[in-house]
């Protein structure tokens, strides 16, 4: 990425629609509840979200998110999202998804992901997913992200996904705790975790792993600042002021409104400069 023109970076982008593989509509109920639960029905191509982030000079990690086993859904590639990547260096990274059931083939892929496809990041939804972070099945996916000491996005906390549906669609809430995660950051220590989004109903135990443990991180994705719990806003004004970072979970909040709202959330203006870039900076190794 070209930092020094940037004047933010997005860690926590979605790619929506391939443009590599025909539409999949096995399981199109899940978009239509989130779209009424985030009343929000925007589902642009990978080049649209670029054109989007380009002309708004604010660098952006994109992903898909694997969850095949569960869900029953094709997945978009991750080589779409990394050839993506590789032809907008200038202001975007590509992140992989790999659903955890894979094992020992999910290992192999997201090796030959990182040596032959440039991917800088892994990203994981223990909810869509359906597995506990800290299930040993996960552990050879793990190992090869630590190996390499990339850094790996977990979705914590509540999910717009499900919403809504009977029985939330059979997905279980409970596989993203944010505690789940204290025991990967205690076996992978060379693997930088990011906790993503407010964490509700579980915010007091994001900010305890986080504090307790220098390997893990928390992006402020998928939420209005606005709406931030206070000890969120605490938090990031002062002890974990070097490892908060700016998200928004586009296309379902925009930067644009994310940015908006920041300015009156309460943050410390001597902090904000990290958050919306020098600490992504750090965390992907671009200093």
């Amino acid at each position: 990425m070209d930092v020094k023109n940037l004047v933010a970076i997005d860690i926590h982008t979605h790619a929506e629609v391939s443009c590599w593989n025909p539409f999949d509509s096995y399981g199109e109920e899940y978009d239509r509840a989130a779209d009424k639960y985030f009343r929000n029905s925007r589902r642009p191509t990978i080049a649209e979200t670029i054109a989007y982030y380009r002309e708004r000079k604010i660098g952006l990690i994109m992903f898909t998110v694997d969850a095949e086993t569960q869900m029953g859904r094709r997945r978009i590639p991750n080589e779409e999202i990394a050839e993506a990547a590789k032809a907008n260096s200038d202001m975007m990274m590509a992140f992989a998804s790999i659903d955890p059931h894979k094992g020992k083939m999910g290992a192999r892929e997201a090796r030959k992901l990182i040596e032959e496809f440039g991917i800088k990041g892994f990203k994981f939804h223990p909810t869509v997913q359906g597995y506990h972070p800290y299930d040993k099945m996960a552990w050879p996916i793990y190992e090869v992200i630590a190996e390499y000491k990339m850094p790996a996005i977990f979705h914590t906390g509540h999910s717009g996904i499900g919403s809504g549906m009977r029985c939330g669609g059979g997905l279980r809430l409970a596989y993203s705790n944010p505690m789940h995660l204290d025991d990967v950051a205690v076996d992978f220590p060379d693997m930088q975790i990011v906790m993503a989004h407010p964490s509700f109903p579980w915010q007091d135990e994001a900010l305890s792993v986080a504090t307790h443990k220098p390997n893990v991180w928390i992006d402020l994705s998928g939420w209005s600042p606005k709406y931030f719990p206070k000890q969120l806003v605490q938090y990031a004004n002062t002890l974990l002021k070097d490892r908060i970072l700016f998200g928004s979970d586009y296309p379902l909040i925009t930067p644009d409104r994310w940015m908006k709202d920041f300015e009156e959330a309460g943050f410390k203006p001597e902090v904000m400069p990290g958050i919306l870039k020098d600490n992504a900076v750090r965390l992907l190794g671009l200093g």
